[in-house]
This record gives C-alpha cells, structure tokens and sequence, in this order.
C-alpha cells in the first residue's frame, strides 16, 4: 500500500519537482533552495493547523532574508499512507523528488522554531558530498526496554537526535537509504521511538554513520540556536471540565489490594466520574464485571465492553474516554489541559503512537499502558463499524488500532504519554512539568513517582 501511495505522490509532486531538477545535485555548501525541511505533522485538525502555521513562519522568515526559499513540507500530506510518521516509509519518495537538488532533509516537530540563517551557518560546516547525520545527541542513562536493551554494556556509547530539537540528513545519507529501503527486504517490526529507531537503522551494525551532535540544534531556547523548542503541553485556554471526561480502569482481582490503593492514593481524587472494570465485583472499591472473564494476555473484551458501557445509559454523557491500566500513573489535570487543543466532535484517539509492521503496510496504535484517550465520536464510529475483537485476550491496543486505522481515523501521537517509567527514557528528553503519564510499577516506588513527575497541585480545580 505504501507503494502504491509513493507512485501516487510522485505524481502529485511532478509539478513542483520540475523547478528543481535543472539544479546541480550537490554544492559545496548548502543554501535556503538546497534545504527541504519536513515538518512532523499529524492529520488530526489542531495539528494540521499548528503545523500550517508553523510552514508559514518558516517561509516568512525565509522571504526576509531575501536569499531564496526552501521547500517545506507537511509529512501527513505527503501521501495517503498513515504509516509516514515513522520517516522511513516516505524517504524513497522525498529522494525520487527532491533527491537532485536537496543538499539536505532537515527533520522537525511542529512546535520547533527553525532559525534560518543559523541553521544555514551550521550546515555550512559539513561538506554536502559526505554522508551526515546531525542532531542534538540524546544517550540512554541506563539500558532501556524501549529500546529493547540496545547498548546494555555502554548506554553512553550510542547516539540519537531528540526529536525536538530537529534533525539532519545529507543527501548522499538519505539517497543511499532510500535505495535500502526500496532494495532491501526489511523485517516487519515494531516502531516505539522513533529517532532511536531510525539511528539504529542509519548505523547499520557500525556499517553506516553515527548522528554527529550539534550544539546549535536546540531543545531549549538559547543563543545561537539553528533550532529551538517551546512545548509538547500547549496552552489552548481552559482546560476541559473533569466533568467531560470519563475514567475507565482496568483491573482484575489478584491486583484489588496491590494497584488499586495507589489509584486511589494519588491521581483517583482528581476524576468525576471513574469506575473500575475487574473479573469480579467487588464492593469495597468498588469494581465492575462486564461479563469479560480476566484474561492473562490482552484485554481486547474488556476493552470493547468498557466503550460499550461507555455509550450506553449506565454512566454520563461526556464526550472524552480514557481508558488505563491499574498500574498507569497519569495526570489528569495536565490531561484536560490537553484535551482543551482537540475537537471532540472529531474522531480522535490520542496517547503515545507506536507502530507494527509499517514498512509492509502495517498499522499504528495507541499504546495502552500510557493510557489511551478517545472521543466519544471516535468511540461511536469504532463500534458502529463492526470492527471488533478476534478473542477476548487480543491485545486491547493493537485491535483498536487497526480498527481505526480501517476506518480512517488517525492515531493521534503525543510523546506526554509514557508506555514505561521515567528512568526508561533519556532524563534530558522528558520533564517532570510536562508528562502526563507512566505505566508500570516494577522495582519502583510509584507513590514517588508520581509525586516528583505528575502531582501538580497548582492546575488541580474543581471545574
């Protein structure tokens, strides 16, 4: 399928590839019409529209230097195939257009400031006819199951850009993996982070390059920055009402005396409306039983039996459902801030985006143990649909992904949820002020946890 879109995305393309092919492939040093700067953006409507904005401060700032216009792109609006976040997919299509006159492909989330005539001057210092891999350099602390335990001997040893702060491919770097992409036959795997995952690919085993780190792609605003971030929590007014968002737990009886009480100690206080889902009922907390027995794999009868539930007369009438784990920690006040950006008319389903198999036409998810956020609008087109469930213990997540992604609704990414806890990810990379959850309880103290990473007194109200 991914094929096909590229053959249609060529097409599409044809015309604006024609004002750069006549240009010679590569120069000496880099300038603005050499750079093609792709902008990481989502279909989803309030990220469409931020990265709109985005593309159109990058080309003002452009048009007053007065040294010519790069090109920048959309990467949801480059092809039909939603698999394209993952940037591996769609480099054979960015190389077949723009491969004879992109010195480089500059790589960027939608909330980062791209400083022209810095970025530039820092492109400058690298010969465009070498292969490069530029970045601001992030290293695991400690080996990392996101990761899948890569480099467990030296976590130091091993390097990957942090997405925030952009990152760079010179054209002799991404043409050749262009052609691997295309030439090779690449296993179906999963995608959890994204630039580790594709610096491992770049590194080909130490057959490849290694991401240079460059001081002036930043994640935080200073001097001399080609690149600078704002924040992955942004402020669209007033946080939803607690009383627009439904809370649906996932628990089973061997954990009612273990994970229960954290809930209730910690993040429980901040919902209007929570019920817990278990194999039994359970008057004490108290628990519901859905009629789906506990299942020791996925939960993916639970799960559709909660978003049931969730349409039916039995609770409120809101329009946001988060369904969790007994074991998630998560900020809910720093969750309605968020959910204050998005549309709940629109068919939305938000948390941390992972992929399967998106090199041969696979799909995305929202992974569940970060928690998985839906609109009721996406809720009722899920079920109405007749997607449903191939066993009760399907994993939950991935069933619902390829439902939605069947039926045209995107996965939603935001790297504010957490598959796993703080010490799993890069300490420079995530912030105590800006996590909306972590998922696990293994060898922690998650009473800690969440009072140094999500307990934020200040936003907590009682809308």
């Amino acid at each position: 399928m991914w094929l096909l879109a590229l053959n249609w995305s060529l097409r599409f393309f044809f015309a604006s590839a024609l004002d750069h092919e006549e240009q010679p492939a590569q120069r000496s040093a880099a300038e603005l019409e050499e750079l093609v700067i792709v902008i990481q953006s989502q279909r989803n409507s309030y990220h469409a529209r931020r990265s709109h904005q985005r593309k159109e401060e990058i080309l003002h700032e452009a048009a007053n230097l007065g040294q010519g216009l790069p090109v920048v792109l959309l990467l949801h609006e480059l092809s039909d195939y939603e698999g394209n976040w993952s940037i591996l997919p769609v480099l054979p299509l960015l190389s077949a257009i723009y491969g004879a006159s992109a010195s480089w492909l500059i790589f960027v989330e939608e909330e980062t400031t791209v400083v022209l005539h810095v970025l530039l001057r820092v492109l400058k210092r690298y010969s465009v006819q070498e292969e490069w891999f530029l970045g601001h350099r992030l290293h695991d602390n400690k080996p990392s199951i996101i990761h899948h335990y890569y480099f467990s001997e030296d976590t130091t040893s091993f390097g990957y850009p942090d997405p925030a702060a952009g990152w760079a491919l010179s054209a002799p770097l991404y043409q050749r993996l262009a052609e691997r992409i295309q030439n090779e036959n690449l296993k179906s795997d999963f995608t959890i982070d994204l630039t580790h995952e594709i610096a491992l690919f770049i590194w080909e085993e130490g057959r490849g390059p290694k991401m240079t780190a460059v001081p002036e792609f930043c994640a935080e605003t200073r001097d001399n920055c080609a690149t600078t971030f704002s924040t992955y929590l942004p402020n669209c007014g007033d946080p939803v009402s607690k009383n627009n968002l439904f809370v649906a737990v996932k628990t089973c009886e061997k954990f009612h005396s273990v994970r229960v009480p954290v809930v209730k100690s910690t993040w429980e206080k901040d919902a209007a409306y929570l019920e817990y889902y278990s194999d039994v009922s359970d008057d004490s907390i108290p628990t519901i039983y859905l009629g789906v027995p506990n299942t020791e794999r996925g939960h993916c009868g639970k799960t559709f039996a909660i978003m049931r539930r969730f349409l039916s007369e039995a609770v409120p009438n809101v329009d946001w459902l988060l369904i969790v784990d007994d074991d998630t920690l998560i900020s809910l006040p720093r969750l309605r801030q968020l959910l204050q950006c998005y549309n709940p008319k629109e068919a939305v389903s938000l948390g941390e985006k992972y992929g399967y198999g998106l090199m041969q036409n696979g799909y995305s998810y929202t992974t569940g143990g970060g928690g998985i956020v839906l609109s009721r609008t996406a809720v009722s087109r899920l079920l109405s649909s007749g997607c449903s469930c191939y066993s009760d213990d399907a994993p939950d997540d991935m069933v619902l992904g390829r439902c939605l992604t069947s039926i045209g609704v995107p996965i939603t990414h935001s790297p504010l949820f957490h598959q796993a806890q703080p010490d799993d990810y890069s300490g420079t990379r995530i912030s105590p002020k800006h996590s909306i959850s972590f998922h696990k309880h293994w060898n922690i103290d998650p009473l800690a946890v969440y009072r140094n990473w999500l307990q934020d007194l200040e936003l907590r109200d009682e809308l």
